[in-house]
């Protein structure tokens, strides 16, 4: 009998502009999904009404942010509109591990550095249906100014041109229908030869 290997989690990156709907989705996927882990990022920036550290992110001073990154505790950090972002190792290497999955919520430089880091991450890009309805759907958070709007607008036409280097593109212009679709990604990953195979060693002794 051939031994059976340990099994890795597999890690699933999310990515999308601001107001795509990213957030929801992964609330969707987070509670449908068995045997998925989430990890909390780090952040500097104040929460946001309904918001709850340790559970949204982990809200943390700048210095002790940096005092982090010079320990090496982040797989990957970015600075976005002025505020610290960070993946921490620990989250990262304890998931993989057990052999849970692992999904992150990344914006395109954490991607990338993920993807250096772990070549057979699965990206996932959600778009919106277009830029004019992205425009609206962010002029309706009462807390976006004109020049937030028009920030978030340049950033997310930069982010879409960029897309094609990720696996997956969804289109979120049915809300439960891009969750179905994430999930069927999911599904099919973990179904891959390379996953399954030694639990096939295993059973058919081949």
């Amino acid at each position: 009998m051939k031994v059976l290997l340990p099994k890795k989690g597999k890690l699933f990156v999310i990515t999308a502009p601001s107001g795509t709907g990213k957030t929801t989705i992964i609330d969707i996927i987070r509670k449908k999904v068995e045997e998925i882990g989430y990890s909390i990022s780090h952040t500097t920036r104040p929460p946001r009404r309904g918001e709850v550290n340790g559970v949204h992110f982990c809200f943390v001073a700048r210095e002790d942010f940096e005092k982090m990154i010079e320990a090496h505790e982040f797989v990957e950090w970015a600075i976005v509109y002025d505020h610290l972002y960070g993946t921490p190792v620990s989250s990262v290497d304890s998931t993989l591990s057990s052999g849970k999955d692992l999904l992150l919520d990344l914006d395109i430089q954490g991607a990338q550095e993920i993807k250096k880091q772990f070549p057979e991450a699965t990206l996932i890009f959600i778009l919106p249906p277009s830029l004019e309805i992205l425009h609206e759907r962010l002029k309706r958070r009462s807390a976006q100014d004109d020049t937030n709007i028009a920030l978030r607008m340049e950033k997310a036409v930069e982010g879409i041109k960029k897309c094609r280097d990720y696996d997956f593109l969804i289109i979120n212009d049915d809300l439960n229908q891009a969750a179905r679709e994430v999930e069927a990604i999911i599904v099919a990953q973990r179904a891959r030869t390379e996953g399954r195979f030694p639990l096939v060693q295993e059973i058919f002794h081949v």
